[in-house]
Formats: C-alpha cells, structure tokens, sequence
C-alpha cells in the first residue's frame, strides 16, 4: 500500500451540509447497517430533529427491552410498560404535545434469545414501523435504525 490509511477525522466521509441520511426515506424501519451511531445523532441535530436512542444490550425479556426504552427515551412514569403503551408514547402522547420536527431512532443491540425470541423482536419491530406510519401520515420523518445483538 503506497498510501497510509487515513483518520476519520483527517478527511470528512460528507461534503459540509450532507447528512448520512441522503436518500434514506422519509419513514423507514431498517436495520442500521453502515450507519454509525453519532453520524445518526449529529444527522437529527443538523435536520433539528429529535434523536432517540436506546441500547439494549442488557435486556433478556419483553419487560427488560421495554423498561430500558422507557428509562432512555425518558417515557412518562405511567407508561404501562406493554407494547401498546409503547405505541401510544411514540405517537398519541408526542403529538398531543405540538408540532414536531421529526423523529432519528436507534434501537441498538436489540436482544436475540429464548426470552426475546425472534416474534417478540418483530412485535417490536412492528410498532415503531406503525408509528413511523402514523407520523407518515401526518407528514413529519420518522426513522429508525436497529441492530440485534
């Protein structure tokens, strides 16, 4: 090799301006691939969005997976910790509160064992792809990056 290799921080992977997001849809649920965590959070504050973030790589059960969402996402304390209450703070309860910019969600390491088994992974998966619906039809972004464990 006739050049050594490069720092991320001697040379921008993006132009000034660009997000990692070009030519991501508006409202998607994907698997977060080549995105790296902080260009996703770094993406949300140049688009003044919200960024929501939840590792979970300590959960082993639905309640594990949905107390550590509620706790890093900051849920209210009566959130009924079920996946229908998980819903509802996603999108009745936000947009109760005004106008929102739009939504960057990282769900990381999600849990893949017998106790988290691969239904109770897509029952997840399908609420934050109902809730990107939901703000879909009201116009406003909402994407969400996962990666299993």
């Amino acid at each position: 090799m006739d050049t050594p290799l490069r720092r991320d921080n001697e040379t921008p992977l993006r132009k000034d301006g660009e997000t990692p997001l070009r030519g991501v849809r508006a409202n998607i649920v994907q698997s977060i691939r080549a995105f790296r965590v902080q260009d996703l959070q770094d993406a949300a504050t140049h688009l003044n969005q919200h960024f929501l973030y939840a590792n979970l790589g300590n959960a082993q059960s639905k309640q594990d997976v949905l107390d550590m969402i509620a706790a890093q996402y900051t849920f209210p304390a009566h959130f009924g910790k079920n996946f229908d209450a998980l819903y509802d703070c996603m999108t009745d309860l936000v947009h109760k509160s005004g106008p929102q910019p739009g939504f960057i969600v990282v769900l990381e390491q999600i849990p893949a064992n017998a106790k988290f088994d691969k239904e109770a992974r897509e029952q997840l998966l399908d609420i934050f792809r109902d809730a990107s619906d939901y703000w879909a039809d009201r116009k406003i972004p909402f994407r969400c990056f996962y990666s299993f464990l």
